[in-house]
């Protein structure tokens, strides 16, 4: 009788196996190689997967409205910043254990970490570095000293027909790197567990980043009217020497024909190193889900590993998260990797930080364009983050 109930029971087991179907919403860029990764999986454990295309910018609002009844996908492909948010409402699946997690560069990590728990596997992350035109500079500078004096030098050189160094200046997520590299921070942080009432962006260390901006706007660098597209033109142009932007950029200057290369922000002074922001994009598993258990197995044993991530590299060549995958790939994405992945801070990943881009963006024109002072300017941006915090 006991082998009888036993044979049962693992008929019951077995057939249950292959009654679960786990669904991944993902957006276009992801759909195709992530459908063929599912039939792989089925055909190796004989588990059906479906990946369903939806919109980007519908992902997160879709399941919020359908992972409460534990219904929609058990996975979802998505930013690191919606983290907060869904973890906070008791919708996201921590991830218990990432296999072979040394293999991951520290910063990705961090973006899919809420208080203290990973609630995502990154794979593939993006933000901006020091991008140069190797026609007019040979080696990157390594300090901002270096930067000024050899923009100068390419702006009298060319009589001004070439700007030595140009990027979206008064846009907070591309000057963040100097706010944050001298000490600045936008929500505190202890033990693991973000503070949003203590916003640190009118500190001294943000005070000094503020000021290393406008010293770039008084040697004559930057200009009132610089925005990301006369940033983008100019390059693309071959009339700008040295730009700050990310690898999303890549295809229009290799259209172009620009001859470029990549490298790190320089220090903003000797061994004062940048911390700009970045986004990462990574697989987040529905808390609510009946097949959480299955979703997970799916994506630490098989989604995670090395030769998977690379794939998906291949077809969606995003700069990656795995650091075992950096010798394959090309030196413009290993430069945006290695330089993003020590140094780069995530954006925070709470719903509170919708509040903190209008009030800084204000605070930088207020300081680089009407000439008001940066304390008073970075004063007033915490007082408006903090009185739109509930």
């Amino acid at each position: 009788m006991k082998k009888l109930l036993v044979a049962l029971l693992m008929v019951v087991m077995v057939f249950s196996v292959f009654a679960v179907k786990i669904t991944i919403w993902t957006s276009e860029a992801q759909a195709p190689i992530l459908t063929k990764l599912a039939d792989e999986f089925k055909s190796i454990y004989g588990i059906d997967v479906e990946v369903v295309q939806v919109n980007f910018n519908d992902i997160k609002s879709k399941f919020l409205t359908a992972a409460p009844a534990g219904e929609g996908a058990d996975i979802i492909v998505g930013a690191h910043d919606w983290v907060g948010e869904l973890a906070a409402n008791g919708l996201l699946e921590p991830i218990p254990v990432l296999p072979e997690k040394d293999q991951y560069l520290p910063t990705p990590l961090q973006a899919f970490t809420y208080n203290g728990k990973l609630y995502g596997i990154p794979y593939a992350f993006d933000g901006p570095a020091l991008i140069y035109n190797k026609d007019y500079v040979e080696e990157p500078p390594k300090t901002f000293d270096e930067l000024i004096e050899l923009a100068k030098q390419i702006q009298e050189e060319y009589e001004g027909e070439v700007r030595g160094f140009v990027y979206d200046f008064k846009n907070f997520y591309f000057s963040s790197y100097a706010i944050f590299g001298f000490g600045g921070y936008v929500f505190g942080e202890k033990d693991g567990k973000i503070n949003v009432k203590d916003v640190g962006l009118a500190n001294e260390g943000a005070i000094k980043g503020l000021k290393l901006l406008k010293r770039l706007v008084d040697e004559g660098l930057l200009e009132s009217g610089d925005n990301y597209n006369v940033m983008d033109n100019l390059f693309k142009d071959g009339q700008a020497a040295m730009i700050i932007n990310g690898p999303w950029a890549v295809p229009g200057w290799k259209e172009a024909g620009i001859d470029f290369g990549v490298a790190p922000i320089p220090d903003l002074e000797d061994g004062v190193k940048p911390k700009p922001f970045f986004g990462a994009q990574g697989f987040m598993v529905n808390a609510k889900s009946p097949n959480k258990l299955y979703a997970i197995e799916f994506l630490t044993k098989f989604i995670a590993t090395k030769d998977v991530m690379y794939r998906i590299y291949l077809a969606d060549p995003r700069v990656p998260s795995r650091k075992d995958i950096l010798p394959m790939v090309d030196d413009v994405t290993r430069a945006f990797a290695e330089f993003l992945g020590n140094y780069g801070l995530p954006m925070p990943n709470v719903p509170e930080m919708a509040g903190v881009w209008g009030a800084m963006g204000d605070a930088l024109s207020k300081v680089l364009d009407q000439g008001v002072p940066v304390e008073q300017a970075l004063k007033e941006a915490v007082d408006t983050i903090l009185a739109g915090i509930k």
